[in-house]
């Protein structure tokens, strides 16, 4: 482990107050995206190498293992209420859930009989109730051309229905509930901004607004809004252009975190749930923080 060079900037004095020092934990990676905690081990999507990789912190060092390969470059995770693993799968254009035993199911991969983009992130509501962005990035890699003419946000309902959520986004990507999940919070890469939704019980969203815009600062200025996160207090953690940027709910800048490498994602984890890792193109690092995060639900 090191400690890296990264600077705070814009920093409110409640901005400082969440965060300690930035280490990295581990590297020599493609591209890491799609981190979620898992009882006591972070996993992560390698996407180039078609690849899940386990990190587990232990006392004596750290052990990196491969959960799954190859995992058809999957992209976001996050576990059902049941604990499985599921993976937005950008080379089968799939949503599937990867149960206890390895067995993979596939849960959504067409849309009134189109087939879908590629899968991009995905979080679970607490009845269960599935929520995923389908860009078309992944196409890049793929033979086959684009089918629907939307990039939807989706819902799969407890009883396995799928729905399109929301269809006039460009390039969907990070979600993230607030704490009460009265609000969805989406961002859209192309035009680097979250958007918020409310929440209806059957799951429907309604009343979107733009909550912030992450802009690049200089034209060197790498990344897009992509991965997002949503801490115990209602704060947003959105990685985008230069790194993390960290918003109250009602979507003032309260500082960000400039990284030392793109920053495409990010998860709460640790038994407190206050260490954020964050997956940033070759390397994983690791952030102490002071505000705990949402739990996962499904998390042994």
């Amino acid at each position: 482990m090191a400690a890296m060079d990264y600077r705070l900037e814009d920093g409110t004095p409640a901005f400082r107050n969440l965060l300690q020092m930035l280490e990295r934990v581990a590297s020599g990676f493609s591209f890491t995206e799609g981190p979620v905690w898992r009882g006591d081990a972070l996993l992560f999507s390698d996407i180039p190498n078609s690849r899940t990789v386990q990190y587990r912190p232990l006392a004596e060092g750290p052990e990196i293992t491969t959960f799954r390969h190859p995992t058809n470059h999957s992209n976001g995770l996050t576990l059902d209420l049941q604990g499985n693993l599921l993976a937005c799968e950008q080379g089968s254009r799939s949503l599937t859930r990867v149960d206890a035993q390895g067995q993979v199911t596939t849960l959504a991969a067409r849309y009134d009989g189109k087939r879908l983009n590629s899968p991009n992130d995905v979080v679970v509501r607490s009845d269960g109730t599935i929520y995923f962005t389908d860009p078309t990035y992944g196409l890049r890699r793929l033979s086959e051309g684009r089918e629907l003419p939307i990039a939807g946000v989706y819902r799969i309902d407890p009883d396995g229905s799928l729905h399109v959520a929301i269809d006039d986004f460009q390039l969907p990507n990070g979600l993230a509930f607030s704490p009460d999940e009265k609000k969805l919070y989406i961002d859209d890469s192309a035009h680097f901004h979250i958007r918020a939704f409310d929440v209806a019980p059957d799951g429907s969203l309604s009343n979107g607004i733009v909550l912030a815009e992450l802009r690049p600062r200089s034209p060197d200025e790498r990344g897009v809004v992509d991965g997002m996160k949503v801490d115990a207090e209602g704060n947003i953690y959105c990685t985008g252009p230069g790194g993390v940027w960290i918003l109250n709910d009602a979507g003032r800048l309260l500082g960000r975190i400039v990284m030392p490498e793109v920053t495409a994602n990010l998860a709460w984890a640790g038994p407190d749930w206050r260490t954020l890792y964050l997956t940033a193109s070759t390397s994983v690092y690791r952030l102490h923080m002071r505000v705990p995060g949402i739990p996962v639900r499904g998390s042994a």
